[in-house]
């Protein structure tokens, strides 16, 4: 039964107080609470990241739980997380929730292995996460790799510097699932590191996990020209891991599209109508298939005397037809959208003055982007993806009252929700999750 609820015509008479001990500002982090309990984060990086002897070292895992749940409401900063530590905001998170100052101390006692530890409980999460039912298990696993350049502010930041963007930053290296944007693996770099730097190590680790966490289907590996690598095309080969990576116009390459005959050309249909775009195909000197697309921009007959075709590149050891093969390569680009939703949330920026903090900051940012990820993934498994802003504003940032009455606490919600459908089906889906044992 909706209340009809009394329209106050006159605003100055309403009296302000922030006086009531159960209100509870973003009450939806429950979902995500209750996921995170049934995937056992907290104990996972108590276990698993060891900072004994250096200072704000004790009990890690209620620090790294406080800047997820503050990173799922959009925090950028460090003192953003002050937000949680209203009244009954902790109740709902189910752990005990940090200040901002302990928060950048415990930041700021990582090294460089710490974060390595902290990179494992990436690793065991998507793995326990995936067997709850977010993976992809015996089907086809596409993986895009890219990089980006995360920007910092002020000019105390350890290993900061101008990259490609010309904007004064850091250039993390990521790897996410096509089709639900998780991150499968994150690292920060230096601002100055090559688009390459580190690439192979990342790949190996990468593979390696999704196999541990239960990807025993096709794997398809995705990237642009800045990671064109031939040792590293062969090495994917070896693992049975397909590929399509894109090329540049280097000498070789020029001379095989040179190569391709007129009449091998194929036109895409579904291009608009302002431009042309063909494809054909040819192979590289050691046989390894090569796939390319030429577009221009349609203009006045003037223009089209002249050779104004821009040709794109990328070598692949997949099978199928070549119209399959583009078009599943284009759709690399849905890479950007999991960044966008990164720097939507925690990657916003970078806020410590410490290089080694800033990596901690960056691998709990793809762990909150992750549990996000995963409560609608298993609790609305026939929805489209959605983006982390809007999973904030239907499913997390709801104001709430949290009562006791004959020892059953109940969590009062606004009448007329407009997604309560959502989230009561996604709630019970995730406590339908076994407990960990």
């Amino acid at each position: 039964m909706v209340h009809e609820i009394a329209v106050c015509d006159n605003l100055d008479v309403i009296e302000v107080a922030f006086d009531d001990p159960r209100a509870v500002a973003d009450a939806g982090l429950l979902l995500t609470g209750t996921l995170a309990g049934r995937l056992g984060l907290e104990d996972l990086v108590n276990e698993t990241v060891d900072l004994t002897g250096r200072k704000g070292g004790v009990l890690p895992g209620r620090k790294v739980m406080t800047l997820v749940d503050g990173m799922l409401l959009g925090a950028d900063s460090i003192d953003d997380m002050n937000a949680l530590r209203a009244a009954r905001q902790r109740a709902v998170v189910g752990h005990r929730v940090m200040a901002p100052s302990t928060l950048g101390t415990f930041l700021r006692a990582f090294t460089f292995g710490h974060v390595r530890q902290l990179d494992r409980v990436l690793d065991v999460a998507l793995a326990r996460a995936w067997k709850a039912g977010a993976g992809p298990g015996s089907e086809r696993l596409v993986i895009d790799i890219d990089s980006f350049i995360g920007p910092v502010y002020g000019y105390k930041k350890q290993a900061a510097a101008y990259g490609y963007t010309k904007k004064r930053g850091y250039h993390p290296l990521l790897a996410t699932r096509a089709g639900t944007g998780e991150v499968l693996h994150i690292r920060n770099r230096t601002g100055s590191a090559n688009t390459q730097r580190g690439q192979q190590r990342f790949i190996d680790e990468l593979i390696a996990r999704v196999r541990r966490a239960g990807a025993s289907g096709v794997i398809l590996l995705r990237a642009d020209t800045g990671f064109e690598n031939r040792k590293a095309r062969r090495r994917l080969d070896k693992k049975g891991v397909q590929y399509s990576i894109g090329v540049k116009r280097h000498k070789t390459v020029r001379a095989a599209i040179d190569a391709i005959s007129e009449d091998a050309w194929k036109t895409l249909k579904d291009y608009p109508d302002t431009g042309e775009a063909q494809i054909a195909e040819t192979a590289l000197a050691d046989g390894e298939r090569l796939i390319v697309r030429r577009v221009r921009t349609l203009g006045d007959a003037q223009e089209q005397l002249f050779d104004t075709w821009q040709h794109f590149a990328f070598a692949t050891n997949r099978t199928e037809a070549i119209e399959i093969v583009e078009a599943e390569h284009r759709a690399h680009a849905v890479v950007e959208l999991a960044i966008r939703d990164l720097k939507d949330q925690a990657l916003a920026h970078f806020p410590s003055g410490k290089f080694h903090a800033n990596g901690a900051w960056t691998v709990i940012a793809a762990l909150a982007h992750n549990l996000g990820r995963w409560s609608t993934l298993i609790g609305l498994p026939d929805q489209p993806t959605q983006t982390a802003r809007t999973r904030r504003g239907r499913l997390l940032q709801i104001p709430g009252r949290l009562t006791r009455h004959a020892r059953k606490w109940t969590l009062h919600l606004p009448v007329g929700w407009p997604h309560q459908t959502d989230f009561h089906t996604a709630l019970s889906a995730i406590r339908a999750i076994p407990a960990l044992t």
